[in-house]
């Protein structure tokens, strides 16, 4: 047969988790990988000395391991895990019943047996039961559980207070939590230091992703999307922003070389996406090879990669190569991965027994070296995320790799080598000098631009990079009232962090997640980081929340005509029996590291004027400095109440429509706070002739961020009409 060079490279990646304004991590995977995943990873290359392999670590999850293993870090859900269950709250309680659960059940919570029990009494009345019925003796079990869950293998067997912890499997103690917690920082500490450890002795390669994991080719010129996909929709403005390429893939460089003593020679470009000039800045920053999928090399060479039913590919001589893309005045070598394969390990071999996995995946290897016969190598790569599999396999799939990377040692007829190993290793080198613009997945960019909610971010992208790019050009000419340094410094960082990729992977229907919200917030909270570093207000778009998914919520029209004193207090039982209720099922304090502060609104009509009473968590209203509210109401012309608060009253208030601050607001509006905010707003301010409805949502902003929208998805639909106790539609003249 012939030889086989198989290439596995193993993709370590968490988007930036940390919250701009507080600090604070607003979701755990960062660290719950860090203990499961990306040490125990690297670890077991140390049982088969004689395999090697190429890790590719994000700069940006390698940035907040480090923040990890400092033990100066700030996340809610590890505090909480490891709080004393005497002292939970019932918010905390609340807290931990919606954490606790996101794990694999198959694998990881049937694990234990207490574990399933505390999930299945948990479960009734929405989780309301357990918030009655568990006991101290209960919270804790679960909060050791939860976090067991994510513990590495090898420490399962032979660390001994994670073995005495897993084995016991219930009953735990303060103690027990506390030791718990030690393990569990003691383990990050060990990530980083671990790969540096397995590159210094050779057996692995370390390579690199642009900083903040962004889609290179779209931050070069994002109509290229439409290369791979007529029909995808694009911004209203290119953005080309070739530059903030460099930008990344520079600092990728400095922070690998800081991290793991040496500057890194491999790339793997965010989500395989690549482009002629995006790989062309890449080959001048010095990156000598990069890795995608065989749907691109496909689409570069016009030739298909079908797979018969023995899974041997069309055309496998020419995938199972290196070509080497070449430029003008550079180049680079690329090596591209057998799609077919890659899934198997990321999506079947998970439901099968991992010795009988393991002879199955070595079999096909060795099928396609006995079938392929090109008289030299064949460069087999697979290359697929290093965390994400190992949750659907029996034993968080280490027995699954270990006999998997034995055979593959232990078998004459093949080598495996690292990338740039490989590439050095091969008999010849094919040339293209193009290469088809496209991602790994599906061989386009439709995930991160193919949706009306992929090109909303993209236009906001856009503005919040043109005035960046504005006050830059003001500091270095000098003008008045152009940014600092530092301002400048810290709004580019903000920039960056925004054009990642993994905001708009959750946008558009193609995924979706629990922590959906999150996300879009935290993707929002980075573009008005950029305006406040530059002394600039953020849009009022960066208010509303990109994805669309409507919360949980109770909803009733109006059904009676209101008489409201605009007073900020429950002047009278009867003064809102009547109203139309938007109430959401939220819960005050923090959720899942999210801080709620609007709580519900009601709502209806007078004979002139439209009226709304906006209800707050009043303890968590109660820690903000001087907030802001932002009424929008969505007829003819956008209008919106601006109501300041200073010492929890009304400071000032303005009424703009179509952004343009109107003279006399109190002709227009009257506002109040109390301990509820009531606004009225004069009928004929708001422009509704001809609309058989118009749109209300609420806005609370403080520091210049917008911190809670009601409802989440940034507007709720009030219909007009007699049948629904409000204003008869009026028609246009």
């Amino acid at each position: 047969m012939n030889r086989i060079h198989l290439v596995v490279l193993w993709h370590m990646h968490q988007p930036q988790y940390r919250d701009p304004e507080t600090g604070c991590y607003v979701l755990p995977w960062t660290r719950l990988h860090a203990t499961k995943d990306y040490y125990g990873m690297v670890k077991l290359m140390e049982e088969v000395p004689g395999f090697h392999a190429t890790f590719n670590m994000v700069p940006s999850l390698c940035m907040q391991l480090e923040e990890y293993a400092s033990g100066n870090f700030k996340e809610p859900w590890f505090a909480l895990a490891f709080k004393h269950a005497d002292e939970l709250t019932r918010e905390d309680k609340g807290e931990i019943l919606g954490r606790a659960f996101q794990v694999n059940h198959e694998r990881l919570l049937t694990r234990w047996p207490r574990f399933l029990e505390l999930y299945d009494w948990s479960r009734g009345a929405g989780g309301a039961q357990a918030l009655i019925t568990f006991r101290a003796r209960d919270w804790r079990d679960l909060q050791v559980l939860s976090q067991l869950a994510w513990m590495d293998e090898a420490w399962f067997a032979s660390d001994p207070v994670v073995n005495r912890l897993a084995s016991r499997g219930k009953d735990y103690t303060e103690k027990d939590k506390t030791e718990l917690k030690e393990k569990q920082l003691e383990l990050i500490r060990l990530v980083l230091p671990s790969y540096r450890e397995a590159a210094a002795r050779g057996q692995i390669e370390i390579s690199t992703t642009p900083f903040y994991h962004p889609i290179l080719p779209l931050l070069c010129d994002s109509d290229v999307a439409r290369v791979a996909n007529p029909g995808t929709p694009l911004p209203r403005r290119a953005y080309r922003r070739p530059e903030d390429a460099r930008e990344q893939l520079r600092r990728a460089k400095e922070y690998h070389e800081r991290v793991f003593g040496a500057k890194p020679v491999g790339l793997w470009p965010s989500e395989g996406s690549v482009s002629d000039q995006a790989l062309a800045i890449a080959a001048e920053e010095g990156f000598q090879w990069f890795g995608t999928d065989e749907g691109v090399l496909g689409r570069t060479l016009n030739v298909g990669f079908f797979r018969e039913a023995s899974g041997i590919a069309a055309n496998a001589d020419r995938l199972y190569q290196p070509w080497r893309l070449q430029m003008q005045s550079t180049g680079i070598t690329g090596l591209f991965r057998d799609h077919h394969i890659s899934d198997l390990i990321g999506f079947v071999y998970s439901r099968m027994d991992s010795r009988a996995a393991a002879a199955d995946l070595h079999g096909r290897l060795r099928h396609i070296g006995e079938t392929v016969q090109n008289g030299k190598p064949l460069t087999i790569c697979i290359f697929l995320d290093g965390e994400n599999a190992w949750e659907y396999y029996p034993g968080n799939g280490r027995e699954f790799l270990r006999e998997f990377y034995k055979r593959i040692a232990g078998d004459a007829d093949f080598r495996s080598l690292t990338a740039s190993e490989a590439i050095a290793a091969a008999d010849g080198i094919a040339t293209t000098n193009t290469i088809f613009p496209a991602s790994w997945i599906n061989a386009n960019f439709d995930v991160w631009i193919g949706h009306q909610e992929d090109v909303t971010a993209w236009d906001l992208l856009w503005d919040a990079r043109e005035a960046y790019g504005k006050a830059e050009s003001a500091f270095q000419k000098g003008r008045p009232g152009a940014p600092t340094k530092e301002g400048l410094a810290e709004a580019q960082e903000s920039l960056l962090a925004a054009e990642g990729s993994d905001w708009c992977w959750w946008y558009g229907p193609e995924h979706s997640t629990a922590n959906d919200a999150e996300f879009d917030a935290l993707y929002r909270k980075h573009l008005t980081g950029v305006y406040l570093a530059l002394g600039q207000v953020a849009p009022e778009e960066l208010a509303k929340p990109i994805k669309r998914v409507a919360e949980r919520a109770y909803q009733l029209a109006p059904s009676a005509n209101l008489k409201v004193k605009v007073d900020g207090v429950d002047s009278s039982y009867f003064e809102w029996l009547g109203a139309g209720v938007y109430s959401p099922e939220r819960r005050g304090g923090s959720m899942h590291g999210r801080v709620f502060y609007l709580k519900e609104l009601r709502y209806g009509f007078e004979d002139e004027r439209f009226v709304m009473r906006v209800e707050c968590f009043t303890e968590s209203l109660g820690e903000l400095e001087d907030p802001e509210f932002r009424i929008v109401i969505g007829g003819n012309e956008e209008l919106a109440v601006v109501v300041n608060l200073e010492r929890g009253r009304v400071k000032e208030y303005a009424v703009e429509k179509s952004r343009v601050c109107l003279l006399n607001p109190e002709e227009l509006a009257e506002v109040a706070f109390q301990r509820t905010l009531e606004v009225a707003v004069n009928r004929e301010a708001l422009g509704l002739k001809g609309l058989s409805k118009f749109t209300v949502g609420v806005a609370l902003w403080h520091g210049g961020l917008p911190i809670d929208v009601l409802p989440a998805e940034g507007f709720f639909d009030v219909q007009l009409g007699e049948e629904n106790s409000a204003w008869a539609v009026e028609q246009k003249a």
